[in-house]
């Protein structure tokens, strides 16, 4: 067993266009817990693969060229390499060469970057604006709240600091809108709610606008 295979098990999953293959079962996750749950999320374009004899398929080791970093600092300032199991039904990541840019989340493992089909991995020119944003600032501010999942009703939030995530309910788990346009921010008074906006939160906001 590799350790993207004892990794895999931890991530939540955002797949690029369907959920995973056989034997790869993964949750779905809002990209603000994908962003704050990671070691590394980068924006990068991959400019080569290769397969290299590691695990019971093999390992795929893609190189990126990095165009910027939105979390990982401290782990791995530079990504040049990520990893990912060879074979789909392993939850493997197949990516395009030389062809698109992408957003790329992962976990940092003995120095290497490994994601796969249970990491939000997404092309940026599919990103809508409210997600770039996240990604820029809104995400960050979130960490600290709670997405709670409803996936039946009724569903209710428990505590101050949760966001109910509805998506599941007409979208069977796929982006939904509450992914694509809202973060999930701690507002005045210590409570969490759905922000939608142009510009970071102001201080004075004690209720966000409801998705």
């Amino acid at each position: 067993m590799t350790p993207w295979l004892g990794l895999v098990v931890l991530l939540s999953c955002w797949s690029l266009g369907h959920w995973g293959a056989e034997a790869c079962t993964c949750s779905p996750s809002h990209p603000q817990d994908a962003f704050c749950n990671s070691d590394i999320v980068i924006r990068a374009k991959v400019v080569g693969k290769k397969l290299v004899k590691e695990g019971p398929f093999g390992t795929l080791v893609y190189t990126i060229k990095q165009m910027k970093m939105y979390r990982g600092f401290s782990k791995m300032p530079h990504v040049q390499y990520i990893h990912t199991e060879a074979s789909e039904s392993l939850c493997g990541l197949k990516l395009e060469v030389n062809k698109y840019q992408y957003l790329l989340t992962g976990r940092v493992y003995e120095g290497k970057m490994y994601t796969g089909l249970c990491n939000f991995v997404e092309r940026w020119d599919h990103l809508t604006l409210s997600q770039r944003k996240g990604l820029n600032y809104r995400y960050h501010l979130g960490c600290n709240c709670k997405i709670k999942s409803c996936y039946y009703l009724p569903c209710f939030v428990t505590s101050k600091n949760e966001c109910l995530w509805t998506d599941m309910l007409s979208n069977f788990g796929y982006p939904g809108y509450q992914s694509k346009h809202y973060a999930c921010i701690r507002q005045k008074g210590g409570y969490c709610s759905w922000y939608r906006g142009w510009a970071p939160p102001d201080k004075s906001i004690s209720n966000a606008t409801d998705p």
